[in-house]
């Protein structure tokens, strides 16, 4: 296994242990499940992308044509999970809402959907932060692979 793939795995993880701790300094109650949670702040999917795409570059050169293949894709990648998943979010929200009131009245079982599915531009740039600072750790090791 390449020290990218591992390094890579390791910015997402953090990402995902950061969840429940940043929650809470947000104001929320620390829920230690929110580390299994797809949305929130940091991105752990930008963090991924990010730290792949700086640990190609760093390795393979910024001029290969693997590190514009992984740019591109994480590029795509961080626009969907802004854009179509964040909408997605957002009508999952409106029919939870829908559905308890629709439970007030008649009687039903509930069962509601997740909205914390998409990212917002906040949470993607914590995943940026979290990503290249992973990089920046592990760089002497990702490049000595």
């Amino acid at each position: 296994m390449s020290s990218s793939f591992v390094a890579s795995i390791l910015s997402m993880a953090l990402a995902q242990v950061l969840k429940p701790f940043l929650a809470r300094m947000g104001g929320q109650p620390l829920r230690w499940s929110r580390m299994f949670d797809t949305g929130g702040m940091p991105s752990s999917h930008t963090s991924l992308v990010t730290t792949l795409t700086l640990a190609v570059g760093a390795t393979e050169g910024v001029s290969s044509v693997l590190f514009s293949v992984v740019l591109i894709f994480s590029l795509y990648f961080v626009f969907e999970a802004t854009g179509l998943r964040q909408e997605v979010g957002q009508q999952a929200k409106l029919l939870n809402e829908m559905v308890d009131e629709l439970f007030q009245t008649h009687h039903l079982d509930q069962k509601r959907l997740r909205e914390l599915v998409g990212h917002t531009w906040t949470e993607v740039l914590g995943g940026v932060v979290v990503g290249v600072l992973v990089f920046l750790v592990l760089r002497g090791w990702i490049i000595a692979d």
